[in-house]
Parts: C-alpha cells; sequence; structure tokens
C-alpha cells in the first residue's frame, strides 16, 4: 500500500530572516485573503500584480512560528509608520485632486507625460452629458455605443435625448454589434477617450456665457434686458434664448417657483415692498405673476395686501420696477431653502418642449449645519497589548510600500 509522505518532509519556505520582503508581503496578502478580506490588488501597477502573482505560485508551505514572526513584523512597521508620500507626479496629483486648479493639474500631467490615474470609465461616468455630446459625435457609432454602454442608465438616457433622433437610432442599434470587444479594448478606448480629455483646455470660468449674461441681466433694469436680448436675438437667436432661460425676473416666478415655496419667499421680503410690486403689475406678464404670489399665501396675509395695494393708489413704473427686482433678489439669495431652476426644457428632438420641475431636498441654513464629530484616533495609533492580535491590514499604500522596498535579500 502507498503511504503519504510526511508534510515535514515536503519543500517549505526559508525559514525567518531567509524570506524576503517581497515573500513576507505575499504572506500578509494571503493571509488577508484567506480572512475573506477584501485587499484591493487590483490598484497596484501590472508588474507588481503580476510578480505578487508569481511569488504566491513559488510559495511552500511555512510554520505556524514563521507565520507569526511575519505577522508580528507586520504589526511593528505598521505602528512605526508615521506618514507616506505618493511616488512620483501621478501619486501627488491623485492626492491633490480637487485641491489644486484643474488647469494646474492639466498643465503638471502633461509636463510629466502622465494620465489620469485608475479606471478612466470611472472619470468618463461623472462627465456632465452635455459634454459628452461632442465626444459622442466626433467618435465612430461603434465607439459611441460603447461610450453609452458603460454610462449609468439615466445618464445614458439624457445624452440620447441631447443627440438627433436619426443619430441616437444610429448609435442604440450600433449596441448590439458591442458584444464581441474585449476587455483590453475596452480599456484602449477609455484610455483613448480619458487622454482626449486631458487635452482639452479648461476655460476661465466656471459657469456657462449664457449663465454669466443672464445673472448680470437679472440686476438690470427693464429697458436694458430688453435691448439686450433684442440684440442677441438679431446675432445669435439660439444663444438669446439661452440667455432668456438663465434670466430670473419678477414675471418668471410662476414658472420657476414651486407654490409651497412661494410662503418663504414671501417671508424673506418687506410687506411695503411687495405691496410696491404688485401694485405696479400693469402688464398682463406682471399680473400673472402677482395673482400667483397672492394665491399661494395665506388668505389673511393676501387680503391685506390687498387692501393695501388699494389704499396706496397708482405706482410710478421706476418705483414699480425698483420694488420688482428687490423681491426677485431674495429666491436668488436664499439657495439652502430652494433651488431655482428653469421648467421649460427640451425633451429629445422633436418631442417639443415639455414643463418640468427639477428640485432639490431643502437643507439647512448655513448656520444651522449641524457640527462634524470629533475625528476618531487612528487604530493603529492606539495603545495595544503585546499578546493582543495585530491591527486590521492597511490600505494598498502599505502593501505597495512593502513590495516596492529595496530589498536587498533578493
Amino acid at each position: 500500500m502507498n503511504t503519504l509522505t510526511p508534510l515535514a518532509r515536503i519543500g517549505s519556505a526559508p525559514v525567518g530572516s531567509a524570506l524576503t520582503r517581497r515573500q513576507k508581503a505575499a504572506i500578509i496578502i494571503r493571509l488577508a485573503l484567506s480572512h475573506g478580506a477584501d485587499v484591493p490588488l487590483q490598484d497596484l501597477p501590472e508588474d507588481l500584480q503580476i510578480d505578487l502573482t508569481r511569488i504566491l505560485g513559488g510559495m511552500r508551505p511555512i510554520t505556524r512560528d514563521q507565520l507569526n514572526d511575519v505577522v508580528e513584523e507586520f504589526a511593528q512597521e505598521l505602528e512605526a509608520l508615521g506618514l507616506t508620500f505618493p511616488r512620483g507626479v501621478a501619486g501627488a496629483l491623485s492626492v491633490l485632486d480637487g485641491r489644486i486648479s484643474a488647469h494646474t493639474a492639466a498643465r503638471l500631467r502633461k509636463e510629466a507625460g502622465v494620465r489620469q490615474t485608475g479606471d478612466p470609465w470611472d472619470r468618463i461616468r461623472k462627465l456632465d452629458p452635455k459634454k459628452l455630446v461632442p465626444i459622442i459625435e466626433s467618435e465612430s457609432l461603434e465607439v459611441a455605443a460603447i461610450i453609452l454602454s458603460k454610462l449609468d442608465i439615466s445618464t445614458a438616457a439624457e445624452l440620447l435625448g441631447l443627440l438627433p433622433g436619426e443619430k441616437a437610432r444610429r448609435i442604440t442599434y450600433a449596441v448590439s454589434q458591442t458584444t464581441s470587444v474585449t476587455p483590453d479594448a475596452l480599456e484602449r478606448i477609455g484610455i483613448s477617450l480619458a487622454a482626449q480629455l486631458d487635452t482639452v483646455n479648461e476655460g476661465a470660468f466656471d459657469t456657462d456665457p449664457e449663465e454669466r449674461v443672464g445673472a448680470i441681466l437679472n440686476f438690470s433694469t427693464a429697458a436694458t434686458r430688453d435691448d439686450v436680448l433684442t440684440g442677441l436675438e438679431e446675432t445669435d437667436k439660439d444663444f438669446a434664448d439661452r440667455v432668456r432661460k438663465a434670466i430670473f425676473t419678477f414675471m418668471n416666478i410662476p414658472d420657476r417657483i414651486a407654490p409651497r415655496d412661494i410662503p418663504k419667499v414671501v417671508r424673506g421680503i418687506d410687506q411695503s415692498v411687495l405691496v410696491t410690486a404688485i401694485g405696479g403689475c400693469t402688464t398682463p406678464e406682471a399680473t400673472r405673476a402677482a395673482d400667483y404670489i397672492l394665491e399661494n399665501m395665506s388668505g389673511r396675509m393676501a387680503d391685506a395686501i390687498r387692501e393695501e395695494v388699494k389704499d396706496a393708489g397708482k405706482v410710478k413704473p421706476k418705483d414699480a420696477e425698483a420694488a420688482m427686482t428687490r423681491s426677485r433678489r431674495v429666491p436668488l439669495a436664499l439657495p439652502w431653502a430652494f433651488r431655482i431652476e428653469p421648467m421649460i426644457a427640451p425633451v429629445g428632438r422633436g418631442s417639443g418642449w415639455r414643463r418640468i420641475a427639477v428640485r432639490s431636498a431643502p437643507a439647512l441654513p448655513p448656520d444651522r449645519q449641524p457640527s462634524q464629530p470629533a475625528p476618531s484616533k487612528p487604530r493603529h495609533a492606539q495603545h495595544r497589548p503585546h499578546n493582543a492580535p495585530p491591527p486590521p491590514l492597511a490600505g494598498h499604500g502599505t502593501l505597495r510600500r512593502l513590495w516596492q522596498v529595496h530589498d536587498q535579500d533578493d
């Protein structure tokens, strides 16, 4: 009968200090994976992932004493570790992401010859659908179909609505031809698209031109506003239409503010100003706005304002315009109470205009924000008894440090 070979006679890993640092790191990773830990090895560079796989494949059983020594050494290094820094410009840009200007980041990335780190598709999915339209229109149908397939469902639907009907139909049909796309090709397409985004010059302004012009015209007189819009319509009708949507005047209140938000607006307006503004409503658009305000406030207050308007008599046009300007500043100055959005928006090509309300959840004013809890002490900085188990494994940055450290034993 065949006899089993004793475990002690099977080739084992080197003992004690004979283990290289990379072998020790492999032991820690193997131990973490065996206990169900989610170690983000995919974030390591590809060459390190290959080295790790080969070393794990070449390792032999180790004793419990060897395992305890490696874990204890790993825990001691974690406790002694004070601060780590990223490697290279790419790592530094990742740490400073969102804290330095986009223009500076793009310049450093271009000078160093590095691209955005991480999954390029994550970056593409975070883009505004309007910024994806030029990319979709410049790419082939197959690439456009792949981009559409990688987006979130809601973003993909919004993007289709921004495209011409014929283009949208051809792209959706091309989605059926993407079944043979390989993961490598998908990654190369994502990297290429991310590189295109890196080459796009960052604008000097954070808002669109129509928003900037609309903000200026919001506080201009009616005569100036009408004159500017008339000139814009003669020069560029499309831009003039976008500016009109960005403008918020007293006459836009019925279309831009929900009925339940009217009491919030009225509370912020001095009653004498509101009386003057309502009393000066002579055009059909202004009268419609005044009626909308009165119908959506408390009945007692509405009756009182109507009585004051009647007693005040005729209002001078100049005083009425000044009061309307002051009245519309209140909702513009209260972004924490509700958001003003255009309630008229295009929904796809060829489907006409549809009245939609885009609202945000109410938030607390700045002076009533909840206080932030004090940060807890890092676990690796807490006292650990000598006989206690080692602390939880650190993130992939520590593993990267253990893996990339100059190994004198290799």
